[in-house]
């Protein structure tokens, strides 16, 4: 069975629509942040997730209002495909006053309760233990939710991730762990720095499941997502999945990425984009007409527009505003 029609079967065409349109808005949101950047008005460090929106779009589309996500530094896709405020987002980047974290985090530190987003973290691999504790907390208190833990290829690396892993396993905890693999950990490549090359397999130590899906494929990620969820929700623990993909630009805006070989960005977009991928698939099938997509595409277009026009003209927190929340008070 094709896996589009496999997952029609899981999806329903308006699930299959708001996906794309969840990866669309991330594209362009982050094409536009790369342009606004590079013309010196957005404010401190920037990562974009460009390049791998089905990765965030995959694991969002299986979770409930009472799932938690933790995300990474690179945290504008996440936040968005968890379902935070777009406007909200553009003015935290910005650090205005009308910002998600009330200009406070910036662009790495995007954290919405509202959503289940727990939100991003810049100790890198620190979202796996944090993923533990919200799942414990889940269990303990009977909501029914799990968390999902989003780190990177270097934070698979750190020795917070192995004792995060060993603790989910030995406590059965809710929780799936997606290493999001880009091939660069800033500007080591995976391939030189992970032993064994796949990180997946290092969850048969840990006794959970791991598996390997290509993250440029919104279709694999979800299947392996949805589940690595029922098996969390079931009770029955944690679950490793590797999504193997590449980011379109580089590690922080700024990045020359003179250790990317010549042409690999290209190469990408060119044939392995998550959003041409998802287009030829469902027009395939005639699961979705073309129409369709474009429509969401131009729709898309005009709402980015708006969000960074308003981001743009927002002020930033007051003096007070600014102040609130750094000392202690009785009031």
């Amino acid at each position: 069975m094709d896996t589009a029609q496999g997952l029609i079967m899981k999806q329903s065409k308006t699930e299959l629509l708001s996906a794309y349109r969840g990866m669309r808005t991330i594209r362009i949101f982050e094409d536009r942040m790369h342009v606004e950047f590079a013309g010196g008005g957005v404010p401190g460090f920037v990562h974009l997730y460009a390049g791998q929106e089905a990765s965030a779009v995959g694991v969002c589309a299986n979770l409930t209002d009472a799932d938690i996500l933790l995300n990474t530094h690179r945290a504008h896709g996440p936040a968005i495909a968890r379902g935070a405020d777009i406007f909200a987002v553009a003015k935290e980047i910005y650090c205005r006053g009308d910002g998600l974290c009330r200009g406070r985090g910036g662009s790495a530190h995007l954290h919405d309760v509202k959503s289940g987003l727990w939100g991003a973290n810049s100790g890198v691999g620190s979202g796996v233990a944090l993923g533990c504790g919200a799942a414990l907390a889940a269990r303990n208190n009977e909501t029914g939710g799990i968390a999902v833990a989003l780190v990177g290829d270097g934070g698979a690396n750190q020795g917070v991730f192995l004792e995060a892993m060993n603790l989910a396993s030995i406590w059965k905890l809710p929780v799936v762990i997606m290493v999001e693999n880009n091939g660069y950990a800033e500007a080591t490549a995976a391939d030189y720095a992970i032993a064994g090359g796949d990180i997946h397999k290092r969850a048969a130590a840990f006794d959970m499941p791991g598996v390997v899906v290509d993250g440029h494929d919104y279709f694999a990620v979800y299947d392996a997502v949805l589940e690595a969820a029922e098996r969390a929700r079931a009770g029955h623990g944690p679950s490793l999945i590797e999504a193997k993909q590449r980011r379109y630009y580089g590690h922080f805006e700024g990045d020359a990425q003179s250790y990317r070989p010549k042409g690999e960005v290209e190469e990408y977009r060119k044939n392995r984009d998550c959003l041409k991928q998802f287009r030829q698939k469902v027009i395939l099938d005639d699961l979705i007409a073309t129409a369709e997509l474009d429509a969401i595409d131009g729709e898309v277009g005009e709402l980015i527009d708006r969000v960074y026009a308003d981001a743009i003209a927002a002020p930033f927190p007051s003096e007070g505003e600014f102040m609130q929340y750094i000392y202690a008070t009785d009031t």
